[in-house]
C-alpha cells in the first residue's frame, strides 16, 4: 500500500527538480526576491529538492511563502508585517481587475498566488454539461493568456475546495485547465486547493488530475492534525497552506441554541501562533509556505470570524502575531488584548437568555501592551441565519440601534430587544494606533414570563411546555 501510495504522490510534482546543497532555514527565505517594478518579464518559478527537503524558487533564487489571503485587503499593510505574497480566489474581485491586482502587488515588491475561479455546484454549474464545461474552460484561459507575462505572478491556483463537488469530472476540468497553462505558460506551477485532507480525495485528484504541479491543503482548527495525517499517508512532496487561521464555525462548541461560539482576538492570535509554530514553520521538508486567512475583512457568520482587520481598517493581534513570525520581532505598537467578557455577569459559553425589554449590565476587561489610551464600542446585531458554505458571500445582520445607553464605555447598561430571538453583542477596545481588539457573546431573548404564565391557566400540567 505505501509503495503505491509513494507512486501516486510522484506524479504530483511535474516541476523540475534539482538537488543542490545546502540547506537554509525557510523563514530565512524570500527576505530579498521580491518583484520589482523594473521588471519586465514574468519570473521563472520552479519546485526544487534541497538535501532531501523542498523549496520553492523564483528565478533561480530560494523563496518561502510568508502570505495571506486577500480579497480586497492591503497589500501595503502585508508588506509592512513582512509579508511576500498573497493568493487570491479569482482574477477579479469586485473592484479590480486581475492586471490591477498584479500591478498593485508588484508596487509593493509582493507575489501572487494567483485563484481561478473554477464554478461551483452549488451555484448550479453542471460538469455534465459539455457546453458549459467549454465556456468555463475559454474564459479562464482568456484570463491565463492576458496574465500569464506579469512579472509579480507566482504560481495558478486552479480552483478552491473543489472537493466539495460531488461530480468527479470536475477533476477533468482542472486537469484540462492545468495543461493548458503548462502549454501556455512555462513559468509557472499550477495547484488547486483541498479543503482538509483526506488520502481518498488525494488519491482521486492525482487519477483525474495528474497534471497538476502539486497540491494545496486549507485547515482551520484540524490543521494541527496536518503533521499526523501527512505522516500516516507517507506523503512525502511539496504543498502548500493556502488557507488557515481562526478555527471555523462549524469546529466550534455552540451555545443551547445552536449559535456558534467565536474566539475573541486575543484567543485567536494565540491560536495563530501555535498552530503556525507546530506546523507550518516545523515542516521545512515540505511545506512551502502558507497564506494566512483572511488579510482583510468579511461577513461570514460575524463580521469578525474570519478578519485580521475591523470593517474600519483597525488591525487586530493576530497581525501582530503574523508580523513577528514573518520579521522575528513584535511591532513597534500592539493591538490591546482582552481578558474577558460578560453579560449579566456570564460569558458567551454559557447560553445566555435574556428576558424582552430589560435592563442587563455588560463589560469589557482589557489592557494595552504598550499602555495607550482605550477606547471602547457596543454594539447589538441580529443572530446570522446564514448557512452557505466555501465562503460564499453573506449579508451582513441587521445592527440594533438605541438599546446600549452609553456604548462608549468600558462597562454598559443594555436594554434587550423586545424581539424574542437570536441576538449577538459585539464589543470593540480600540488603542487610538490604529488597533483593536474585539469580542462576542450570543444570547437569545426568550418570550415574555407572563404569556407563557397566561397560556397555561386553565390547561392541564401536560400541556404547558417550555419555551425556546
Amino acid at each position: 500500500m505505501k509503495s503505491y501510495v509513494n507512486l501516486l504522490l510522484n506524479a504530483l510534482t511535474k516541476t523540475t527538480i534539482v538537488v543542490i546543497s545546502g540547506l537554509v532555514t525557510c523563514l530565512a527565505l524570500g527576505d530579498e526576491v521580491r518583484p520589482r517594478v523594473t521588471d519586465k518579464t514574468p519570473a521563472k518559478v520552479e519546485i526544487r529538492q534541497v538535501q532531501g527537503s523542498y523549496r520553492l524558487h523564483v528565478n533561480d533564487e530560494p523563496f518561502y511563502i510568508k502570505g495571506a489571503g486577500i480579497e480586497l485587503g492591503s497589500p501595503e499593510k502585508l508588506r509592512e508585517h513582512g509579508g511576500n505574497s498573497f493568493r487570491t480566489w479569482s482574477t477579479l474581485n469586485g473592484r479590480d481587475t486581475g492586471r490591477q491586482v498584479l500591478d498593485r502587488a508588484l508596487s509593493n515588491g509582493l507575489y501572487v498566488a494567483m485563484g481561478l475561479d473554477v464554478d461551483h455546484e452549488r451555484r448550479g454549474f453542471n460538469y455534465d454539461d459539455t457546453n458549459a464545461v467549454a465556456k468555463q474552460f475559454a474564459l479562464l484561459k482568456s484570463q491565463v493568456m492576458e496574465l500569464r507575462d506579469h512579472p509579480a505572478l507566482l504560481v495558478w491556483v486552479v480552483g478552491n475546495e473543489l472537493n466539495f463537488e460531488k461530480n468527479p469530472r470536475v477533476w477533468d476540468a482542472v486537469n484540462e485547465l492545468s495543461k493548458m497553462i503548462h502549454e501556455v505558460d512555462p513559468n509557472h506551477p499550477t495547484t488547486t486547493t483541498l479543503a482538509g485532507f483526506n488520502q481518498k480525495t488525494v488519491n482521486l485528484v492525482h487519477q483525474r488530475a495528474a497534471d497538476l504541479d502539486f497540491l494545496s491543503f486549507q485547515m482551520y482548527y484540524d490543521i494541527i492534525n496536518l503533521p499526523r495525517y501527512l505522516r500516516e499517508a507517507h506523503w512525502d512532496k511539496p504543498y502548500f497552506v493556502t488557507e488557515w487561521g481562526a478555527t471555523g464555525h462549524w469546529e466550534v462548541g455552540k451555545t443551547t441554541w445552536g449559535a456558534p461560539l467565536e474566539n475573541d482576538s486575543t484567543t485567536k492570535a494565540e491560536l495563530y501562533e501555535k498552530r503556525f509554530r507546530a506546523v507550518i514553520e516545523s515542516d521545512q521538508k515540505l511545506c512551502l509556505g502558507s497564506y494566512v486567512f483572511l488579510w482583510g475583512n468579511k461577513q461570514e457568520r460575524t463580521p469578525t470570524w474570519y478578519g485580521m482587520f475591523l470593517e474600519t481598517g483597525e488591525e487586530t493581534t493576530p497581525v501582530d502575531v503574523m508580523h513577528n513570525v514573518w520579521k522575528g520581532e513584535w511591532p513597534a505598537n500592539r493591538s490591546p488584548r482582552l481578558a474577558g467578557v460578560w453579560l449579566d455577569g456570564k460569558i458567551a459559553g454559557q447560553s445566555i437568555r435574556l428576558q424582552p425589554g430589560k435592563s442587563y449590565r455588560a463589560k469589557v476587561s482589557a489592557t494595552d501592551p504598550d499602555q495607550d489610551v482605550l477606547t471602547f464600542r457596543w454594539e447589538i446585531m441580529e443572530e446570522s441565519t446564514s448557512t452557505n458554505v466555501g465562503g460564499d458571500k453573506e449579508t451582513k445582520p441587521a445592527h440594533l440601534p438605541d438599546l446600549i445607553a452609553d456604548p462608549l464605555q468600558r462597562e454598559v447598561s443594555l436594554q434587550s430587544p423586545a424581539k424574542p430571538g437570536a441576538y449577538r453583542l459585539f464589543t470593540y477596545v480600540f488603542d487610538d494606533k490604529g488597533h483593536a481588539a474585539h469580542a462576542n457573546i450570543p444570547f437569545f431573548v426568550d418570550e415574555p414570563i407572563k404569556s407563557a404564565q397566561a397560556s397555561s391557566v386553565g390547561q392541564p400540567q401536560s400541556q404547558i411546555r417550555n419555551q425556546p
